[in-house]
């Protein structure tokens, strides 16, 4: 069988077609090299999977390669991603985690870390287990003479008690709260969370569940909740029941999308910024002064205006899960903010939780009485087109055509793509930002400005040069 590796080492994970791309001799393979890479024989190695058909066979191929390496496979069994970051926090242990996420049913992957929870990435790691892993298929796994041990751990109460600990939901006001889990881990997470399945006290919360039911196969819509469409059910059900507030979590449950009473979307900006506020607030009622926040470079302006506002340090990043994980660490940062909808917390090990996310969402609007559609508005002054692709046959050419058009009118930087911030004008402010995928023959592009009508305009001119 002929693997095509570089396909299915992502920059941060590694995912590809079941049965084509992934089979359990290449995860076994896998396993064996990342226990050589980062040097775990006798030590602990976290292993979990989502409900996809094929994880648990692929997790029990991980912990035969695993151990025959020599390490000590702690078996999760059914989690979510942040299930499995609580794990590796917890134990202060390497981690592998196997869930596609939001991709569809045909597709599973594998989130590695290194102990308490940090990220590996293609050029931190990545790269060489793959390359351990291409041996280790065409020679098998030999085991080395101290085999590894197996146990089983249950994390899912411990893991409900940390992050009810880390937000107090009992004494905000009542909330009806519908959640779409699309079949996703959310339907393991959220009844141990946010009711009393792992026997915690019951919050002031009325769950409306929307497919809790756990289902690989996705059969009500994909676990994507970043597709408008994968929202509908959602935003239908808010009015219907006239609920509060609505969560959506993706395949894995390590992001979560909110809307609002209305069914508008609270965008992954805003949530940033509100989950922002409370953690610099909390970080401050601790007697910390110098704070930092973290914001990837397609947030909105609203988001490092708001963390400057409240006496922090926002520190803007580039776009990646890895590398904002290393930064949550370099910078000692209390929170981290993509506009993916991934939110990292250093009280999560600087791991993401969309769980946690949630929790600051339903807290803060909980703490008064505005409805979440007026009460969110206060953190969306400004107006963004989301994130528009578009396929091109060059990239760096169309960059450069970009380039070339707004050159008298802007700014530009090459932190990440380019981002091009026009030039003070008494008429209003615009920026935009486009950048490559790292996996597909694609250009992205990310506009905000201070009107709507700048933001549709430049919008169109962008989108015209790229694709003329």
């Amino acid at each position: 069988m002929t693997i095509n590796w570089n396909a299915i080492v992502k920059a941060y994970d590694v995912r590809g077609l079941v049965g084509i791309d992934l089979t359990e001799q290449v995860v076994e393979a896998v396993a064996a090299g990342f226990v050589d890479e980062l040097a775990l024989a006798g030590q602990d190695v976290i292993v979990g999977h989502d409900m996809r058909e094929s994880s648990p066979g692929f997790a029990a191929a991980f912990a035969r390669g695993a151990q025959a390496r020599g390490a000590n496979v702690v078996s999760l069994g059914l989690c979510s991603t942040d299930q499995s970051y609580y794990a590796s926090g917890h134990f202060n242990a390497a981690a592998a985690m196997f869930t596609a996420s939001h991709n569809p049913a045909a597709y599973n992957g594998i989130k590695l870390s290194r102990a308490g929870a940090r990220g590996i990435s293609i050029d931190t790691g990545l790269a060489a287990i793959r390359d351990r892993a291409k041996v280790f298929v065409e020679t098998g796994v030999a085991p080395i003479e101290a085999f590894g041990t197996f146990r089983e751990f249950n994390s899912l109460a411990g893991y409900a008690e940390y992050l009810r600990h880390l937000v107090n939901l009992t004494a905000i006001r009542p909330l009806k709260v519908v959640v779409d889990a699309g079949n996703g881990m959310g339907g393991h997470t959220v009844p141990a969370v946010l009711q009393t399945a792992a026997g915690l006290s019951q919050l002031p919360l009325e769950i409306v569940p929307l497919y809790f039911e756990l289902d690989g196969n996705f059969p009500n819509h994909e676990a994507n909740p970043l597709d408008p469409k994968n929202l509908v059910d959602l935003q239908r059900a808010v009015l219907e029941h006239k609920a509060d507030i609505g969560l959506a979590f993706d395949g894995d449950a390590d992001r979560c999308f909110v809307v609002d009473e209305k069914g508008g979307l609270v965008t992954p900006s805003v949530v940033g910024a509100i989950v922002a506020e409370r953690e610099i607030e909390r970080a401050r009622s601790n007697g910390e002064s110098d704070i930092t926040i973290i914001h990837n470079l397609l947030t909105s302006r609203a988001v490092p205006e708001l963390i400057l506002a409240h006496g922090a340090k926002a520190l803007r990043t580039k776009v990646g899960h890895s590398l904002i994980k290393d930064e949550m660490a370099a910078s000692n940062a209390v929170f981290g903010a993509e506009h993916s909808a991934h939110y990292y917390f250093r009280d999560f090990w600087g791991a993401d939780n969309g769980m946690l996310a949630a929790m600051h969402v339903l807290q803060s609007l909980g703490s008064q009485t505005k409805p979440l559609s007026e009460f969110s508005a206060a953190f969306d002054p400004y107006f963004a087109s989301g994130e528009i692709n578009s396929t091109v046959a060059d990239a760096k050419e169309r960059i450069q055509a970009v380039r070339e058009r707004f050159a008298n009118r802007a700014s530009f930087d090459d932190f990440d793509g380019i981002t091009a911030t026009s030039h003070a004008d008494s008429s209003g402010w615009w920026w935009f930002n486009v950048r490559s995928s790292n996996t597909e023959p694609l250009l992205r592009l990310n506009v905000e400005a201070s009107d709507q009508s700048i933001m549709s305009a430049v919008r169109d001119e962008v989108l015209a040069v790229i694709r003329s």
